[in-house]
């Protein structure tokens, strides 16, 4: 397994590089990203007219982004931690679909957490009831991605350039951002021993090998099919 790890990149150029990866490259990754700059991220058929307040957004302007994978919309800021893994199907023991993928990170991550209350609800991440992190997929012929969005903290202005979702889990429960979701940070001692923990947890199941970013700069310059783009509101 190959780790990426980054720190403060962008969400947009970290979208591009795993879109690049999936569609160019045949390795395993873990691609692992401390922070970007603030943004508000779709899925590729989401519609921001019933996703996002427009007038608060152009009260504090931040980059639109639609990623090339479905799920939700999120706010991303400096302190959001990014996880994503790239791999080839035949590589694993499970069934290349969400469910059986999202067990499997379920595994790596509560180990990494060592919270009892941790586990999987419905396609998200919880902490009891409230919801510390939210997934996307891409599933392709012999390959897939997973890509997760962990809430180390955040700031509720941020939460409040959307707007209340049409489609939400069951467990939300009408619940508001507020109500909703909580912070890793509330729960860990910090960040770094998270990912030395989360490292820690993979490393157990597949032999890692660090690469850099310049590494992969060339999958950028190849030609292959580009969902990932940004927004005009």
């Amino acid at each position: 397994m190959n780790i990426l790890h980054l720190k403060n990149t962008p969400i947009f150029q970290q979208l591009q590089i795993e879109e690049a990866l999936l569609r160019l490259d045949k390795r395993n990754f873990c691609i692992i990203n401390e922070g970007s700059a603030p943004a508000i991220v779709m899925g590729i058929s989401g519609s921001p007219s019933t996703l996002i307040n427009e007038e608060r957004l152009a009260q504090t302007p931040i980059p639109v982004i639609k990623r090339f994978s479905g799920g939700g919309t999120v706010v991303v800021d400096e302190d959001t931690l990014f996880i994503s893994f790239l791999c080839q199907a035949d590589e694993h023991d499970f069934s290349p679909y969400p469910e059986p993928i999202m067990r499997w990170t379920e595994e790596i991550y509560k180990e990494s957490f060592n919270l009892p209350e941790f586990h999987l609800k419905e396609n998200d991440y919880v902490i009891g009831k409230r919801k510390c992190g939210g997934n996307a997929q891409y599933l392709r012929k012999g390959r897939w991605l997973h890509h997760t969005t962990f809430l180390w903290d955040y700031k509720k202005s941020n939460m409040d350039l959307l707007l209340h979702p049409p489609k939400v889990p069951d467990y939300r429960d009408k619940r508001s951002h507020d109500e909703f979701l909580t912070r890793l940070s509330d729960h860990l001692p910090s960040k770094e021993l998270f990912v030395t923990s989360f490292k820690k947890a993979l490393g157990k199941r597949y032999d890692l090998e660090e690469v850099s970013i310049g590494k992969l700069s060339h999958l950028l310059e190849e030609p292959h099919r580009q969902n990932t783009h940004l927004v005009s509101i």
